[in-house]
């Protein structure tokens, strides 16, 4: 066709991005370790039932999987996981621990063997379940994070430090199994072992605080038995929220606390690099990296406002320098190995790759999952970083993607179609990155903008702390001030609006869809919807309290619950939605979205339901992504009268 642009209208534009490409593509590799001279770590497997393979790349550079399928390696601690495995090397030879996700024990497995169970599985509630492993070969033992079941209930557990066997003995004992501290409150991260093997030191919390409200920072001595003895507070607290402590080679303290208001490194209490910048994140699952220490006295960093970059801090000057390279964003999984740095990272033009730094040379460069274009970059949306105005003035950041085609445009006075991206957590934010089910939106005509709404991380723990109490407000206000300003700007019909969002996504879909006209349909994935009942008892642990920051404690403002609350106000719903959700869902379970729908039923408001056997929070499973994607876009296509190309299934709305 060569250079010559079309005319059609938008969300009619043919695309090579299809459901199938995006959930191929869907998911990240994580948890990045060095085993010997390799890098291993774990990526997604959509095809095969949506498992996490542990990949190793070998020394000639070629990639294998280390464990084949159905191993899936996998923590449910805390429901969202955390570091699911460590390696070492033992006798010359490569060896792992890993949590298999279908029966949560510890294995060991040395290739060319079979995984042999290191932990028992429990005959009560949830199990026995392991994260953050710490391969500890003089001793014998794995460290690791124990979150025991006590009882049938999702807060029927506790969560204690652990040391495991490596001789297998507690494979069917648990009185084999080491804890290594008392029970003292309810949330603990993996302890760290200073150089010299005589201190450790962890993060705990407890209820009603999320790790992002405060959590102590403990240091303990080792005993002669291996206990963790005499445990002691050195930093955090109610209101400091310590994120990751580790120790430096001449065992003085490193950790990222946001005292100042910003996460910033300190050494043995000094801050290192103030400035307003992120140097760590919200703990959502245990074992996050966002620094490591290198063997020189050098620190690997990922920081940032808003977007995060590698770079490494000299702490003795502050002199912090940047990684070169095209990354702009890196997760929170930095690994260090003498001088070499271990980082996943992404831009908008690539999806993420495991990237290796020679802090030497200061070469970057893509080591593992490497990015390969499925499809031309021309199709590729062209995101634009915005700052909008919201209520009272103040700022919401987000990432608006216009419609985009190398060989397409709109007949003169179209406007596109747009929807407005919520994230999950809410305590969380969008990274800037290629995203193929944008893309799936973008090259069709249809818009995408995801917003850092108040509340999400990256912007300081006064932007994080807008939403306190505010939950179902905030977040509303600020989906619908991008919104509007995208319509008032002469971007978006105003028309055809359209709001989107997975988890507490969800919710803030719902609640738009009930407090606001401005929306002419909505998608909503396994929602918060009813706050009454979303807590003890129906969803997990972690997050069972979290609602007393979101919106209040029960008990003082009990109305409020019902005021925000989605499934209270259902006659407010006038416009077409579809809502999906997995049947497996422990942290927004199914009946959330059954309450919703008996509020709806017979008032004519057209919807889809569609469920998902074999699905937890967040899908996982590429026929569930390619059903869940075209399922949306048969919306949008129906209510903002488009018609793609190619056709996609027509999902049924029933009044």
């Amino acid at each position: 066709m060569g250079d010559e642009v079309l005319k059609s209208p938008y969300g009619s534009w043919p695309s090579p991005v299809d459901a199938a490409l995006a959930a191929a593509h869907d998911g990240r590799p994580d948890w990045v370790g060095v085993v010997g001279d390799e890098i291993w770590w774990t990526e997604p497997r959509p095809a095969e039932g949506g498992r996490r393979a542990l990949v190793r790349r070998r020394a000639d550079g070629g990639e294998e999987p280390v464990l084949p399928a159905p191993w899936n390696v996998r923590s449910r601690v805390i429901e969202y996981g955390g570091r699911p495995w460590s390696g070492a090397v033992r006798d010359g030879r490569p060896l792992a621990v890993f949590t298999h996700f279908a029966d949560q024990r510890l294995y060991l497995f040395e290739p060319g063997g079979e995984p042999r169970p290191l932990t028992p599985l429990s005959p009560v509630g949830g199990g026995l379940r392991w994260v953050e492993p710490q391969i500890h070969l003089e001793r014998g033992e794995v460290w690791c994070v124990l979150e025991e079941f006590t009882g049938e209930g999702p807060d029927d557990v506790r969560r204690v430090l652990a040391a495991v066997p490596l001789d297998g003995s507690a494979a069917d004992d648990r009185g084999a199994v080491r804890e290594l501290t008392p029970e003292r409150q309810r949330f603990v991260t993996g302890a760290k072992l200073s150089p010299d093997g005589r201190r450790a030191a962890w993060l705990t919390w407890d209820h009603p605080r999320m790790p992002w409200d405060g959590t102590e920072l403990l240091v303990a001595e080792v005993a002669d038995d291996g206990t963790l003895r005499d445990a002691r507070t050195v930093a955090g607290g109610p209101r400091e929220a310590v994120a990751q402590v580790e120790w430096d080679a001449d065992g003085r303290l490193l950790y990222a606390s946001d005292r100042s208001g910003w996460w910033n490194l300190y050494r043995d209490g000094t801050a290192l690099c103030p400035r307003e910048e992120e140097f760590g994140g919200a703990l959502w699952q245990l074992g996050l990296r966002w620094f490591a220490p290198l063997d020189s006295g050098l620190i690997a960093v990922v920081h940032g406002k808003g977007a995060t970059i590698l770079g490494i801090l000299d702490p003795e000057t502050g002199e912090l320098v940047d990684a070169a390279g095209p990354w702009t964003e890196f997760t929170a999984g930095l690994t260090a190995h003498g001088e070499r740095v271990v980082a996943v990272g992404a831009s908008p033009r690539t999806a993420y790759e495991v990237i290796e730094l020679d802090t030497r040379s200061g070469r970057a460069r893509p080591v593992g999952a490497p990015h390969e274009d499925p499809v031309d970059p021309a199709y590729y949306p062209e995101p634009q970083i915005r700052v909008f105005t919201g209520p009272d003035g103040r700022e919401v950041h987000a990432h608006v993607y216009p419609p985009h085609h190398p060989e397409r445009t709109a007949p003169d006075g179209e406007l596109p179609p747009y929807v407005i991206w919520a994230h999950g957590g809410p305590t969380s934010r969008v990274p800037l990155v290629l995203d193929l089910e944008i893309a799936y939106f973008t090259s069709r005509g249809i818009g995408v903008a995801e917003v850092n709404y108040g509340g999400s991380t990256g912007y300081g723990r006064a932007y994080r702390e807008r939403l306190r109490e505010q939950w179902g407000v905030v977040d509303v206000e600020d989906c619908a001030a991008v919104a509007r300003a995208l319509a008032d700007e002469g971007t978006a019909d105003p028309a055809r609006l359209a709001i989107r969002g997975g988890s507490a996504g969800g919710w803030t879909t719902a609640s738009s869809l009930t407090t606001t006209d401005l929306y002419a349909c909505g998608t909503i994935l396994y929602p918060v919807l009813d706050l009454a009942t979303w807590g003890p008892g129906e969803t997990h642990d972690f997050e069972s309290r979290y609602l007393e920051s979101l919106i209040g404690p029960l008990a003082e403002v009990p109305a409020r619950y019902a005021e925000r609350s989605p499934t209270a106000h259902a006659d407010r719903i006038g416009v077409p939605f579809l809502l999906l959700q997995g049947l497996d869902d422990v942290i927004c379970p199914p009946a959330q979205c059954e309450r919703l729908l008996a509020r709806i039923d017979g008032r004519g408001v057209p919807h889809a339901y569609l469920t998902f056997a074999g699905e937890g929070h967040g899908f996982r499973r590429a026929e569930t992504m390619i059903r869940a994607l075209e399922a949306e876009l048969s919306l949008y296509a129906q209510v903002f009268g488009l018609t793609p190309t190619p056709e996609v299934p027509k999902v049924g709305l029933r009044t």
